[in-house]
């Protein structure tokens, strides 16, 4: 099919594109990558008057470590995250990127872009809010910072405010002796996932786990932190044990989606095996570190 009409305006700025946002309404969508809203336009599922294309504003084309915190503007590809660099200052980041579409798509779509879409079943939602990210976001009142948590509001919904664009991802790096885990389970490679889970340990000196953060994605209208889960975890040390009860806590309160495939009662068994899993994979890299 064919996207119904739009208008199309390059903007040279993120200061210019706001302005051509706010010149073409509510309706208007910003174009990065495209890896999404293109085939959603192709399909009439979105319908934007217009698209204003960021790519001229090559200052935001940057993947940059600045202290603790790996930062992504709106340009920087989903390639990035394959990258040495990426991998050395963020190895979740690099673990989950081979599972983040195909190859192609990863070299046109755009980190910001993957959040900002608020897809419940992406992978890079589930990781920034096990890794804490923060959305630093541009529009007419100027500038603001989100926290992951208040950032992904239900499907394909965000805190970003009519004529607001994402210009950057922060992802905090983990502190020293921190460990993590991300898996998923996808019917194909490149697939979406049934579920998939991210998860950061951080334990004290006594070998007692004192900072946790589980997020899963694929069960519910958004990416969700597993809050029960890491209460479980907290004062704690790692095991077997601790962990399948953490994982059970996960998946308890749980309601996921039943489509073709899978049913809502097969996602949230997934969840629980596979938190138990990154759990399990988390606190090995915790003992080896």
């Amino acid at each position: 099919m064919k996207p119904a009409p739009f208008e199309y305006a390059r903007a040279a700025s993120v200061a210019e594109a706001v302005s051509l946002l706010a010149a073409h309404g509510p309706e208007a969508k910003v174009l990065a990558g495209g890896q999404s809203l293109i085939p959603m336009m192709k399909l009439r599922l979105a319908r934007p008057t217009a698209l204003i294309d960021l790519n001229r504003a090559r200052d935001l084309a940057y993947v940059r470590r600045d202290g603790t915190t790996l930062a992504f503007g709106a340009l920087a590809r989903l390639s990035d995250l394959e990258s040495a660099s990426v991998r050395a200052a963020s190895p979740p980041l690099a673990a989950a990127a081979p599972h983040i579409g195909h190859t192609a798509i990863r070299h046109r779509g755009t980190v910001c872009g993957s959040i900002a879409h608020a897809d419940p079943a992406a992978e890079l939602p589930v990781l920034a809010l096990a890794l804490d990210a923060e959305m630093r976001a541009i529009g007419p009142g100027g500038e603001r910072t989100i926290p992951a948590r208040e950032f992904f509001v239900t499907y394909l919904t965000t805190a970003l405010h009519p004529g607001e664009i994402l210009t950057e991802v922060r992802f905090p790096t983990l502190p020293p002796g921190a460990g993590w885990g991300f898996t998923e389970l996808a019917r194909r490679l490149g697939d979406y996932a049934l579920v998939s889970v991210g998860a950061v340990l951080e334990a004290g000196r006594d070998g007692r786990i004192v900072r946790a953060r589980v997020a899963l994605g694929s069960v519910a209208e958004r990416a969700v932190r597993a809050s029960d889960a890491e209460a479980v975890l907290v004062g704690r040390e790692g095991g077997a044990a601790v962990f399948a009860e953490a994982a059970a806590a996960a998946a308890a309160p749980l309601e996921p989606p039943s489509d073709v495939h899978g049913s809502g009662a097969y996602r949230r068994h997934l969840a629980r095996v596979l938190v138990e899993r990154c759990l399990a994979e988390a606190w090995g890299r915790v003992r080896r570190s």
